[in-house]
């Protein structure tokens, strides 16, 4: 039962819930993430959540703090609305997919997949890059981006991400996309995805509510001031702090995998 794998995080201070969420909202804002790259070790390490109950949390927190962070980046004009529409078409599939993996799959492969993504997504952050708008989307480029939310999905569904993770640097590195607008896009992508798989998991009893309501309303503004940043931050030194903290985070997440 969910009320028993929360016990133990219902006796922590609420302000390590507040926390939690101030943090994944500046990060949804500033790079156009979700806020789960934060949220799930978080809830994980502090709050002492069994692993697939906070990926189910965190993914229900996403949604408060992506739709604040994308009123930003909107009111900015830093959405691209079609590839928002062919990336979501496969997010909400492998949104499906990935929740199911979350039954099959034992923890600690859940923990260490996770990790091991947010090196790769270190990695390439610390890569510069000159992208500078994209170009007419074909339909090969179209199928690469129903291709490319589908895998996004299935991350979310599996590992209670919102996928920014994967999209932002995927949109840059293949479609020349600007950065900011690269951002603003995920984070549209990211509501829907978060949808489908709260809905998912909340039939499958992985999700806490009270904890991702707290989480997610203490992102909202958070993420507002982080969608406005973003918009005048220089793209490197961007990138460089978002790879630096997913280093530490993926670091962290291995070592309480291999302590325990």
């Amino acid at each position: 039962m969910i009320d028993e794998r929360v016990e133990a995080a219902v006796e922590r201070p609420i302000w390590m819930v507040l926390l939690v969420g101030v943090g994944a909202g500046l990060l949804s804002g500033l790079f156009g993430v979700g806020g789960g790259i934060l949220v799930v070790p978080a809830l994980v390490v502090m709050l002492r959540l069994d692993q697939r109950l906070a990926n189910g949390t965190s993914l229900g927190a996403v949604l408060p703090i992506a739709i604040s962070g994308l009123a930003t980046y909107w009111a900015q004009d830093n959405v691209d609305w079609s590839m928002a529409l062919w990336l979501a078409i496969g997010a909400l599939g492998g949104a499906v997919y990935g929740t199911k993996l979350l039954h099959v799959l034992p923890r600690r492969v859940i923990g260490y997949a996770f990790a091991a993504m947010l090196i790769v997504t270190a990695i390439r952050l610390y890569i510069p890059t000159d992208a500078d708008g994209r170009g007419a989307i074909t339909w090969l480029g179209a199928a690469v981006l129903v291709m490319l939310g589908l895998i996004t999905g299935v991350l979310a569904g599996l590992l209670g991400i919102g996928g920014g993770v994967v999209m932002v640097p995927m949109m840059i590195v293949f479609f020349s996309e600007l950065p900011v607008i690269a951002k603003g896009t995920s984070a549209a992508v990211i509501i829907p995805t978060s949808i489908m798989g709260t809905w998912r998991n909340h039939r499958n009893s992985n999700i806490d509510f009270r904890i991702a309501t707290i989480v997610g309303l203490a992102g909202v503004p958070s993420a507002i001031v982080g969608g406005i940043v973003a918009d005048e931050m220089s793209k490197d030194l961007s990138n460089a702090l978002f790879a630096t903290l997913v280093l530490v985070v993926a670091a962290r997440m291995v070592l309480e995998l291999r302590r325990k």
